[in-house]
């Protein structure tokens, strides 16, 4: 997604996700489809923070698989 801005992608009612499906001790990631190949990855711990965003590539760089957010925030 080239030349994309992702912050100016909006996030109202975005549906965010987590991966895991038990109690989080050391904060949860939360991830959520906000546009084509375009993400914002949360922490469910503190949720006052502005979602991070991404490119599905970026993630995939990283080593996220973005199947694996399956679980309701």
């Amino acid at each position: 997604m080239p030349g994309t801005d992702l912050y100016s992608l909006p996030l109202p009612g975005a549906e965010f996700f987590k991966a895991c499906g038990g109690p989080c001790t050391e904060g949860c990631v939360t991830l959520s489809r906000i546009g084509e190949d375009t993400w914002a990855l949360g922490d469910s711990k503190r949720p006052d923070r502005t979602p991070l965003r991404f490119s599905t590539a970026e993630l995939d760089a990283a080593g996220i698989d973005t199947a694996r957010f399956t679980v309701p925030v």
